[in-house]
């Protein structure tokens, strides 16, 4: 058995210099491509270069770690086999892994893990186990598995050794800019879930290159690493979004907190429109699909840009991997629209009188900045005197929703700017015009929960039976968690009651009662 992390002195940036250039990993990975973005370099006035770990065996760094560890464990543990627990990229690395070195892996996956990584994960040799709905129920089986059989487990990401493997890929990358002819770097780009990828790099470049920035990208929803380093301790998230499931990690790791707390330089967190726009950039870039964690860290210099007015500097961005489920493809192109701000969404009132509609119409026709399409139109006659009408609208460029509304409102229209607006993105536009007298005392709320049959069902029957349901969206977007706004009549007498049902209910939920857009359409 290997003493335990904390008993171990810390290692420095030079220690790991050490353990990164002499990692085993090419036996199973390759060397990536370092290729340059060229038409989102031109639009950012910035050099961005792509780390392409996409083009991995397994469509993912994870592979680099897991060999490193697996490649340098004595014979007699190699002997007894491994063990991890993931439902994702990790659990493909140690699988390919094992079966390289000749070993036995059990990969514990949640029983709630979509089929495709199960098939994924047994096509490359490793023993799959289905336990608990969570990757913490996973996690907590595998432990007991590892004691009974004997194995060794295969952290996904806070193990010095794992952290050497992903830190081959900033070796790489300052060796591949030779090549590109200019060592010009001002900074990398690096997603983090529980911080093994970007504390390898961290250590690498300030060991060898100390002049480059190293920037950590997290989703605003899963920021484990950010929270963690502002408080100075590790912090435990209570929920992590879905949708980046890749770096949904709600505890950071020891080892990857100290050694990112002590080398990054900054931190930017980003929203699921942001990565579904930087998916669509890094398709035309490359003709290739990553997955939304393997897209953080475009959207990230995306954001950095725009912030920093920066010009002439160069970039590199972790393509960290690829293994996407197709259906979440039509959500990512709904959303990357927006989250390129091509699209405005208004919520705009106009009188409900003769030729108003057709003024309305007109005004859409004569906007500045030349012609656009509607992308969306709303409408529902709902009350004698006001009509209110959701539309899209193609744009020109960013900031341009704020504009349009303000023209509308100069003429006459009154005119809400739901262009960034959760609600009115995901459910009102598909429910304009659910108007009704009998929704008295009604609640509305946005709730996330993942995606797997009887969820819903779980969800609605640990409703209270006097809580009246008076009004249910949700849509399959092909995600691997679901999106529903319910509508429930709560007197106020039980409002404390009901308060106390959502805080114990156990998903992520926003209250929108008195979100403007369900006061114009809903109430």
């Amino acid at each position: 058995m290997t003493a335990p992390l904390s008993s171990l002195p810390p290692l420095t940036p030079f220690d790991y210099l050490k353990k990164i250039l002499t990692a085993r990993v090419y036996d199973v990975a390759v060397e990536s491509d370092l290729q340059p973005a060229r038409a989102l370099s031109r639009r950012l006035h910035n050099k961005v270069l792509l780390k392409r770990e996409d083009q991995q065996p397994v469509f993912s760094f994870k592979l680099r770690g897991a060999y490193n560890k697996m490649a340098q464990l004595p014979a007699e543990q190699l002997q007894k086999g491994v063990i991890c627990a993931s439902a994702g990229n990790h659990a493909q690395g140690v699988a390919m892994s094992a079966r390289k070195l000749g070993t036995r892996a059990v990969i514990v996956m949640p029983t709630t893990t979509p089929q495709v990584k199960i098939d994924a994960v047994q096509a490359l040799g490793g023993e799959v186990v289905l336990a608990g709905e969570s990757f913490t129920d996973a996690y907590q089986h595998s432990l007991k598995l590892q004691q009974e059989q004997g194995l060794t487990f295969v952290h996904p990401f806070d193990d010095p050794d794992v952290i050497a493997g992903q830190g081959t890929i900033a070796m790489e990358i300052l060796r591949q800019l030779q090549s590109l002819g200019s060592q010009q770097l001002d900074a990398v780009f690096v997603a983090i879930g529980g911080g093994g990828l970007i504390s390898g790099v961290a250590n690498y470049i300030k060991a060898v290159r100390p002049d480059i920035k190293v920037i950590g990208v997290q989703m605003n929803d899963s920021d484990a690493m950010v929270q963690s380093v502002q408080a100075g301790e590790r912090v435990t998230l209570q929920d992590v979004g879905l949708f980046s499931d890749g770096t949904a990690v709600k505890l950071v790791g020891e080892e990857t907190f100290r050694v990112t707390q002590g080398l990054v330089d900054g931190y930017i967190t980003v929203n699921t429109d942001a990565v579904c726009a930087a998916i669509k950039d890094i398709f035309v870039d490359t003709r290739s699909i990553v997955e939304p964690a393997g897209a953080l860290a475009v959207a990230a210099i995306k954001q950095y840009v725009a912030q920093h007015k920066t010009k002439g500097e160069t970039y590199a961005a972790i393509l960290c991997g690829a293994n996407m489920n197709f259906d979440r493809l039509r959500f990512v192109a709904e959303r990357a629209e927006v989250g390129e701000e091509r699209e405005a969404l208004l919520a705009v009132t106009i009188p409900e009188e003769r030729g108003s509609f057709r003024r309305f119409c007109e005004l859409i026709g004569q906007l500045p900045g030349g012609p656009r399409s509607v992308t969306e139109f709303n409408y529902r006659i709902s009350d004698s005197q006001r009509a209110h009408v959701f539309v899209g609208l193609t744009t020109h460029g960013k900031g341009e929703s704020p504009k349009l509304a303000k023209t509308f409102q100069r003429h006459g229209f009154e005119a809400l700017d739901l262009t960034h607006d959760e609600l009115a993105k995901e459910h009102l536009r598909h429910l304009v015009g659910g108007r009704s007298a009998l929704a008295q005392d009604e609640r509305l709320l946005r709730f996330e929960f993942p995606e797997r049959p009887g969820a819903l069902l779980k969800f609605l029957s640990m409703m209270q039976p006097s809580w009246n349901i008076s009004l249910f969206h949700y849509r399959n977007q092909g995600a691997d968690y679901g999106r529903i706004l319910v509508g429930m009549q709560v007197p106020a007498k039980d409002s404390k009651k009901f308060d106390s049902f959502l805080k114990n209910l156990g998903y992520p939920w926003v209250e929108e009662t008195n979100n403007p857009a369900y006061q114009l359409f809903l109430k």
